[in-house]
């Protein structure tokens, strides 16, 4: 099968076009900044093939198209909920109006390809205390939660009308070794590191009261690959294990990966107003097509930590 990854130089963009390689698919990467994305994961991402593209531009869209894929998992967004924030117009042009053009653009030149669709697990915002279903009532809390779920809604309008063979991937949290400090995870094993590194026995940090679910970045892709031959047009799929943990409880055992004992003090500017209490996915659905995860949270950590220590000594 031939399959467009769009944002494909992302964290998960890279994880994904490792597994459909891995499982002997033809892979089209997409990326905004195509060259220089692609001389970076020449070796590890050898066989994709690179393209240029631009989310917000029709044109750019009908190009990639133009390598008549069979299948599109559409990754391309503000993927930060930190950067929404700062821009959310940029998000809401970005996430919502550019996965609405791409929609639109596949339903008129590939008619019936399936569409997988990462969306976010952010869209069921507050009020939870245990994992949240598919059928539980959104309400998003953020332009990044709001513009995915702006998205959602043109992809299932495409498919009650026409029949859009698309598929909804709500994505909880991930991470892994490669992630951006933007994120929670790599962004407290970097202080920890640099506190290990100084000698300190203190890092910033902010709210850590809040319980997420951490899905290893691999089993992700592993999942958007399985919806692409699984998946049921027009429905949703959380991308979650309903295993959560509480950033303080993270806290700790990413210390224990680094071998590095640390308290956390706290640092307003660390602070998210809109931060959500709990965000747990029951993965049920998912599970019943025959994704479970392999990877533990420890192990991710200390693949994770593992990375990140690599960085700093080819960096000395």
């Amino acid at each position: 099968m031939r399959v467009l990854v769009t944002g494909a130089g992302g964290f998960v963009g890279g994880a994904l076009c490792r597994e459909l390689l891995d499982q002997g698919h033809q892979v089209i990467g997409a990326l905004r900044t195509a060259e220089v994305v692609a001389e970076a994961h020449r070796t590890t991402l050898a066989g994709v093939q690179w393209i240029g593209f631009e989310l917000g531009s029709t044109v750019s869209i009908e190009a990639a198209l133009d390598h008549a894929p069979d299948a599109v998992v559409h990754l391309a967004a503000v993927a930060s909920g930190a950067e929404a924030r700062r821009d959310p117009l940029t998000a809401w042009a970005t996430n919502a109006m550019g996965t609405c053009a791409l929609v639109y653009e596949i339903e008129r030149l590939r008619p019936g390809i399936r569409v997988v669709f990462a969306s976010t697990g952010e869209v069921y915002g507050r009020g939870y205390i245990r994992p949240i279903s598919e059928s539980d009532p959104t309400a998003p809390c953020s332009p990044y939660a709001a513009s995915k779920l702006a998205a959602e809604l043109a992809l299932q309008e495409s498919h009650r009308r026409s029949g859009f063979n698309g598929v909804i991937a709500r994505c909880f949290q991930q991470t892994g070794p490669g992630q951006r400090d933007a994120f929670v995870v790599p962004a407290l094993a970097q202080r920890v590191l640099a506190a290990r590194r100084s000698g300190a026995r203190t890092i910033p940090a902010g709210n850590l009261m809040p319980v997420r679910e951490l899905t290893d970045v691999r089993d992700v892709a592993r999942a958007l690959t399985l919806l692409l031959s699984r998946g049921e047009p027009g429905a949703v799929y959380n991308v979650a294990s309903g295993r959560g943990v509480s950033l303080q409880e993270l806290l700790r055992r990413i210390a224990f990966a680094a071998g590095w004992e640390v308290e956390s003090v706290v640092d307003p500017a660390l602070f998210r107003p809109a931060d959500l209490e709990y965000l747990v996915g029951d993965g049920s659905r998912l599970a019943a097509l025959g994704w479970t995860p392999r990877f533990e949270l420890d192990r991710t950590l200390a693949d994770l930590v593992g990375a990140l220590n690599e960085v700093a000594e080819g960096g000395r």
